[in-house]
């Protein structure tokens, strides 16, 4: 059975990212070299879905990042809008997170790193992840794109795990109950 996992960092107040998807308060953070485990995530998971904001965030960091294939959920976007250099690496999709999930599966995926504030609000409505390591950033930023949005319903967690780093960053894993 096909699973969701999220990885983010979020600011104290929540946010992943400002109002105009930049991360640049992640990224001026000084973490001395310490692993997050980022590495042996992306190495249990078999594609990366992500919503286009966040994928338009990464186009600017320069160098392609992922080592795994990325499907980028949107329905604004053309495969014009994918650079050379990621053809076949990046797809397009407009389908909703439980016919992408159907899909993948069918492809014989079983992990999706799950990626992105809007994309990870809509796959925990329709329950499909099934945990998630949050690292809280000791920054405050007052606005931007929220990790968790409106729920419908309360969305219980179990706290698996919880690691402060020398930095002030802690990072969590919660697995989610359904």
């Amino acid at each position: 059975m096909i699973t969701g996992h999220v990885m983010m960092a979020i600011t104290l107040d929540g946010f992943v990212a400002r109002k105009d998807h930049s991360i640049d308060w992640l990224i001026k953070q000084n973490t001395s070299g310490e692993d997050y485990g980022y590495d042996g995530f992306e190495a249990g998971i078999d594609v990366i879905v992500m919503g286009s904001g966040s994928f338009r965030t990464v186009l600017g960091f320069g160098e392609w990042p992922y080592k795994k294939p990325v499907v980028v959920l949107t329905s604004s976007m053309t495969t014009a809008d994918i650079p050379a250099n990621l053809q076949g690496k990046v797809e397009l999709s407009n389908l909703p997170p439980t016919e992408i999930m159907a899909l993948l599966e069918n492809r014989g995926c079983k992990r999706v790193y799950v990626d992105g504030g809007a994309v990870v609000q809509s796959f925990l409505r329709d329950g499909l992840v099934l945990d998630m390591r949050i690292t809280l950033v000791p920054i405050l930023i007052g606005d931007g794109i929220r990790l968790f949005g409106n729920i419908a319903a309360d969305i219980d967690l179990k706290l698996m795990h919880a690691k402060p780093y020398p930095s002030g960053l802690v990072s969590t894993l919660y697995e989610v109950i359904c």
